[in-house]
C-alpha cells in the first residue's frame, strides 16, 4: 500500500523551510501531496493560482511530490486522497501549541487520521511569511529564505502594491 502524506498549508509565500519539510518527507513517504488551502476569507499576497504555479515550478523535478489545492475540511480532503497521514512542520513552541490543537481537532473529526510532526532544520527556524514579506517590501533580500522565483514574484507584487498605495486620491 502506497504511503501518501498530505502537507497542507497556505504557502503564501513558499519558503525554503517548506521545501525542506517536503524533501525530507519524500524520504519517509512514497508520495507527498503539497496542497494549498483555499480559504476565500483569508487575505493572501498571492492568488491560489499563483501559489499553485510556484509550487508546481518548484517541485517539477520531484517525482514523489504532487501539488494540489483544497477547500473545506482538511479531513474530508485527506479521505478523497486516500490518506490518513498529515505532515506538518514545526519551528517553535508556539507552532507546536497551534499544531497540537489542530491535530487533536482533526483526530476528533477523523480518528484514523495521524499527524506526523517534523521539526525544521535550524537554518529555517527563523523563517516566517510575515518576516519575508516585510524584508522584501523594505527592499531587502530574502534569497536565503525563499526560492529565487518566489522572491522575484513577491518583490514585483509587494512593490506594485506599495506604489498603488502611495497614489494620491
Amino acid at each position: 500500500m502506497k504511503r501518501i502524506a498530505l502537507y497542507p498549508g497556505s504557502f503564501d509565500p513558499l519558503t525554503r523551510g517548506h521545501i525542506n519539510i517536503v524533501e525530507r518527507g519524500t524520504r519517509i513517504f512514497d508520495e507527498v501531496v503539497v496542497s494549498v488551502a483555499h480559504n476565500l476569507s483569508k487575505k493572501t499576497t498571492f492568488t491560489l493560482e499563483e501559489r499553485l504555479e510556484i509550487l508546481k515550478e518548484t517541485f517539477r523535478d520531484h517525482s514523489k511530490v504532487r501539488v494540489d489545492y483544497f477547500d473545506g475540511l482538511l479531513v474530508n480532503y485527506a479521505r478523497t486522497l486516500g490518506t490518513n497521514i498529515l505532515l506538518r512542520g514545526l519551528r517553535t513552541v508556539s507552532d507546536f501549541e497551534y499544531e497540537l490543537r489542530m491535530a487533536l481537532a482533526n483526530k476528533s473529526l477523523s480518528p484514523e487520521l495521524e499527524t506526523v510532526f517534523m521539526v525544521t532544520e535550524s537554518d529555517y527556524g527563523h523563517i516566517s511569511s510575515s518576516l519575508i514579506k516585510e524584508i522584501v517590501s523594505l527592499g531587502g533580500s530574502a534569497a536565503d529564505m525563499v526560492p529565487k522565483l518566489v522572491e522575484e514574484k513577491l518583490r514585483g507584487k509587494l512593490l506594485r502594491n506599495l506604489r498603488e498605495a502611495k497614489q494620491p486620491l
